[in-house]
């Protein structure tokens, strides 16, 4: 099936398979290997990215259903050398270890931010009580995302 997909503002004709997942277009097809392949099953988040400006897990949609939408990944949050800002507080507030999850929780955080732009603690946790983290405990996570709401004010 031919798709027509706006990625990082790059717009993508490619013929794709009717059963291929979204996360294995944009790793395999686009080469864009920042979104991370997990679980396969939508229970880590490792694979979240943007459609249409909103978090999605990946692998829970295929690529024809991503057909004329507008996906970003964690390769186009930074803007040249300038990383986005939930990009700084993660790796300012050390949010990360292994860096594994890291791709997806900062889509997801983002999102989060978005959605509530001044959490608390416990809604941090909350919302994003779907991407796990087997590294950090997930303190220096919520610190981060905190961190970088409080950098919207």
């Amino acid at each position: 099936m031919k798709v027509t997909i706006t990625v990082n503002g790059t717009k993508h004709e490619s013929d794709v398979e009717p059963r291929q997942l979204l996360v294995q277009y944009v790793r395999e097809t686009l080469g864009l290997t920042g979104t991370n392949i997990g679980c396969d099953t939508s229970s880590c988040g490792a694979c979240s990215l943007h459609v249409n400006g909103e978090s999605v897990k990946s692998c829970t949609m295929l690529a024809v259903q991503a057909d004329g939408c507008d996906i970003t990944t964690i390769e186009g949050l930074a803007n040249g050398d300038q990383l986005h800002p939930m990009q700084q507080a993660f790796m300012e507030n050390h949010g990360l270890q292994c860096g594994y999850c890291t791709p997806g929780m900062v889509m997801a955080s983002i999102s989060l931010l978005k959605e509530n732009p001044n959490p608390t603690e416990e809604e941090v946790r909350v919302g994003l009580e779907g991407n796990l983290c087997r590294c950090t405990g997930y303190h220096n996570i919520v610190k981060s995302v905190l961190a970088a709401a409080n950098g919207n004010k």
